[in-house]
């Protein structure tokens, strides 16, 4: 199943996951860009976007307002919907419009391949980017060892590249679990490296767990503020 966290109050852009996308809210155009992978489900904190995205036919699960993290609240909505512990839960942020259906099926299958493996809690994705992207503290970056998993993640610019000469990775915000692991994953205590950067993913690192990475082409990226929203219209279509 593939569960969208859609926390409606957000601290850089308020009310994101509502802002018009092509002539419907964010959340439901993301929802539409990856109706095909797998059954779809919405967890939100509000009566009005539950309302709204029953509205597009889509179900929706109401979860808590206390929640820090979209996977605190896609663990939530995974307990009321009542998923078996083996089954394949992919988080894909709200805030992903374009996000290219390839790239969560890609999740998806990496996650099914590594389910057995108990050193790997989450499975997540990658790209080459841009320059620019990699200055910025909005777009997260990612560093990995021999086998493809992740070492670290940050807002800054690594590995530092004295000649500079060295390809950027970003990371792009669109996890998998199995149920169990999504729960295990939930019961551990947040991490001081996630308090510093802002990366709940730092959590799993930090107690000793992998993370899978599997390279994807995406064009994509996740929208955190208005600038981000006319840059992608811009480069998507309005």
């Amino acid at each position: 199943m593939i569960i969208i966290p859609a926390r409606l109050e957000s601290s850089r852009f308020p009310k994101k996951i509502l802002a018009d996308i092509q002539g419907v809210p964010m959340v439901i155009a993301t929802a539409n860009r990856v109706k095909d992978i797998d059954k779809v489900a919405i967890a939100t904190d509000s009566q009005e976007v539950v309302e709204m995205v029953k509205g597009y036919g889509f179900e929706a699960v109401m979860t808590s307002v206390v929640h820090q993290s979209g996977t605190d609240r896609i663990n939530e909505a995974a307990k009321k919907l009542g998923i078996a512990e083996d089954e394949i839960i992919i988080n894909v942020q709200a805030d992903e419009p374009f996000i290219e259906p390839e790239v969560v099926q890609k999740v998806h299958q990496r996650t099914q391949e590594v389910a057995e493996d108990a050193s790997i809690m989450i499975v997540s994705c990658y790209k080459e980017i841009e320059p620019s992207f990699a200055t910025d503290p909005n777009h997260v970056k990612v560093i990995m060892d021999a086998y493809e998993n992740a070492i670290y993640f940050s807002r800054s610019k690594i590995p530092f590249d004295r000649e500079e000469h060295h390809n950027y990775f970003g990371h792009l915000g669109i996890y998998g679990f199995t149920k169990k692991n999504l729960a295990a994953f939930c019961s551990l205590g947040k991490s001081p490296l996630e308090d510093i950067e802002k990366l709940e993913q730092l959590r799993a690192l930090y107690y000793g767990k992998k993370v899978a990475m599997v390279k994807v082409d995406s064009k994509s990226f996740g929208i955190d503020t208005k600038e981000d929203l006319a840059l992608a219209l811009k480069r998507f279509g309005s």
